[in-house]
């Protein structure tokens, strides 16, 4: 209750920026993202015990150089003989984030890059084994915050998420947006819960292989793809089914 009241004044806050002063923190974010995109992983790997240092570098990376922000925010107009429309982007208010073990820092910041870019407050409820590496970029995003001259915190988590306090945060009347990145089940939870939500849950693709590809690099992509960080990204290719003529 008190990281989403806190989540709440910093959306308070959030809103009432410019999309340029938005951007600014998210320029932050960019930035210290990528100069301690190192430290994350490490921190990562040694709490969940999942994962490769350098994979995980990458991912941070990532994060860092590709998640949209106040680009994505643009207000459209639509004339003709009845009059004007003006097409406003406006944010949902405090965000619920529920993140997972296998990305959990990258998820926090992306997360945070994009519901910062709209105006809203976040807060984060963590999964439980990534408690420590999650809770470091929260901090992170409320110091590019202040760096660039927003408000002392404006992502929230706390020191031991749990499915309780998850569940208090999927009722509570402050959250307006649900987002959920997990399992199938916490995915199931959020988008049953009544409020609007987004859930991203397992995708485990497989692969087809027929005699229209390039073999040797059909075969260096996949290796590449499913060995990524221990195959633990959901979006990692998980089986192979190869035609008889190229097996």
């Amino acid at each position: 209750n008190e990281a989403i009241i806190a989540a709440s004044a910093g959306y308070k806050a959030v809103r009432a920026m410019s999309v340029e002063q938005r951007e600014k923190i998210i320029t932050e974010i960019r930035r210290l993202t990528r100069e301690e995109a190192h430290t994350m992983a490490e921190i990562c790997v040694k709490e969940t015990g999942m994962g490769r240092v350098d994979h995980k570098t990458a991912k941070h990376i990532l994060v860092a150089d590709k998640t949209p922000g106040t680009e994505d925010i643009v207000s459209n107009a639509k004339t003709g003989d009845n009059g004007l429309t003006l097409i406003e982007m406006a944010p949902f208010g405090v965000v619920g984030a529920i993140t997972p073990s296998t990305n959990p820092s990258e998820t926090v910041i992306c997360n945070s890059i994009g519901m910062i870019a709209a105006g809203n407050g976040v807060v984060f409820n963590p999964h439980p084994n990534a408690i420590s590496v999650s809770n470091y970029a929260v901090d992170l995003v409320n110091r590019a915050c202040r760096l660039a001259g927003g408000p002392d915190v404006l992502v929230c988590s706390m020191d031991k998420p749990t499915m309780e306090s998850a569940k208090i945060m999927q009722t509570h009347p402050l959250i307006r947006l649900l987002v959920c990145t997990g399992g199938p089940g916490v995915v199931k939870a959020v988008l049953t819960s009544g409020k609007k939500a987004i859930g991203a849950g397992a995708g485990n693709p497989p692969v087809i292989v027929d005699d229209t590809a390039d073999i040797r690099k059909a075969g260096k992509d996949i290796i590449d793809g499913c060995t990524f960080d221990n195959n633990l990204p959901c979006i990692a290719e998980k089986e192979v089914f190869a035609f008889d003529n190229i097996a």
